[in-house]
């Protein structure tokens, strides 16, 4: 992913600012504890794709 993107990629839900986990390949909403995958690169910011965020995936 393209670290430059960050700062204008938004939760598709909450509107909130996405967290980037490069170790998980994923992007985090931690107002709403959810996450969206990052598959080959690019960003699922589909409401849809967003997943719970457990303590243990955290």
């Amino acid at each position: 992913m393209n670290e430059k993107l960050l700062p204008h990629l938004a939760c598709p839900r909450t509107n909130a600012p996405l967290i980037w986990d490069k170790t998980h390949q994923r992007l985090i909403n931690q107002e709403a504890k959810i996450f969206y995958p990052i598959e080959n690169g690019i960003p699922v910011l589909l409401p849809e794709a967003g997943q719970p965020l457990s303590e243990e995936s955290a």
